[in-house]
């Protein structure tokens, strides 16, 4: 449980808050010209999403349905079990339990969903914590450029720092107002809403942040390094 007195935690919040601005300052820059934020040609159908994408990218099928997919593994992971270690190319390597993590900005945001398997979830409502707040608490030192996602499966998966800094990649615990359900990556799982699904490791157990790419277990099986879904961009 959270110990903190309401002056410590105040402070911790001011410590993230100021943290975070200097990631912001950092990697503004990049994450501007991402392919999401800046493809003049994006292929897809559908009114502009907030990024200026088409809603439905190319490819893609919307369904109300939420298909499971997994490695044909479904980790139970009890709360008081429950951790998330960052670590890596940090200053300030950070280990959370279950009340460490519900005590951060727990943010909503509404946001799609594109699965590489051709199907799209659109306006799924979301409650987490931005992912900007959690690399934030462990200080990417200067030298890191890329994070390693891992899940209680055995699962990996790779990201740029420009593109898991964005304001709506979260780690999730819950989708259409209930608790995010195992089957979807429960208790906590990462979304990734400018990119393919896959780069957002369900039942996420460990960030470690890199010097350089690696290649994650999709990536290292001939998925795409980079998954932009207004590209068509599935495989290597």
């Amino acid at each position: 449980m959270d110990t903190n007195t309401p002056s410590e935690q105040t402070d911790k919040l001011d410590r993230i808050v100021e943290a975070r601005m200097k990631l912001k300052r950092r990697f503004e820059e990049k994450i501007a010209q991402t392919p999401s934020m800046i493809d003049e040609t994006p292929r897809g159908t559908g009114p502009l999403n907030r990024h200026g994408m088409p809603t439905v990218p190319i490819g893609q099928t919307v369904t109300a349905k939420w298909p499971v997919l997994d490695l044909g593994y479904q980790p139970n992971i009890p709360l008081d079990k429950w951790q998330l270690n960052i670590d890596g190319e940090v200053n300030n390597p950070v280990r959370l339990k279950w009340d460490d993590l519900m005590a951060l900005p727990q943010v909503e945001d509404t946001s799609d969903f594109h699965c590489v398997t051709t199907w799209s979830r659109l306006n799924v409502p979301w409650v987490g914590v931005r992912f900007m707040d959690l690399a934030a608490l462990a200080e990417p030192k200067e030298t890191a450029t890329h994070v390693m996602c891992y899940g209680y499966d055995g699962y990996s998966t790779n990201l740029s720092l420009e593109e898991a800094l964005k304001l709506d990649v979260l780690l999730v615990h819950t989708a259409d107002g209930q608790p995010l359900a195992r089957e979807h990556g429960g208790p906590l799982r990462m979304i990734t809403p400018q990119l393919y699904a896959w780069k957002g490791s369900k039942w996420i157990k460990r960030i470690e942040f890199l010097t350089k790419n690696q290649l994650g277990f999709w990536e290292e099986r001939g998925y795409s390094n980079t998954a932009y879904p207004w590209r068509n961009d599935r495989y290597s």
